[in-house]
């Protein structure tokens, strides 16, 4: 599991391959990630948008943008966290992910950049 902690709030993240839904010989590789959302701050804070650079081992670089996660726009109190499960297809057996979720502050409106740690996606095979 990667961690980091930006402005009081720590993203965690677990990525695994998934032989079920690839096909390498038609270059496609299937991963899924969950990410741990924890509010450590005493603000309350909502998750607007997300932000996504995707690397593939062949060279490919995909930007995805977004409004929240998954169809929603979570509010985290002071505290709380909150978790989700989405996955991503590469060309390659090997890539990663990096990111950034843009927070709001509830109490003003404030705007907060969180960062996603980079991490790995990597098919099982290529560990062995």
């Amino acid at each position: 599991m990667i961690s980091q902690i930006t402005a009081d709030v720590k993203i965690s993240v677990e990525s695994i391959y998934q032989p079920e839904y690839s096909n390498p010989d038609n270059f496609h590789f299937m991963f899924a990630y969950r990410i741990t959302i924890e509010n450590q701050g005493s603000d309350t804070l909502q998750l607007v948008r997300r932000h996504w650079d995707i690397f593939d081992t062949i060279g490919e670089h995909k930007q995805v943008d977004g409004e929240g996660v998954v169809g929603e726009q979570p509010i985290l109190e002071p505290g709380q966290i909150h978790q989700y499960a989405s996955g991503c297809n590469l060309r390659s057996d090997m890539g990663y992910m990096v990111g950034h979720y843009e927070m709001q502050r509830l109490i003003d409106g404030a705007a907060i950049e969180v960062i996603i740690p980079r991490f790995n996606l990597i098919a099982n095979f290529r560990l062995n």
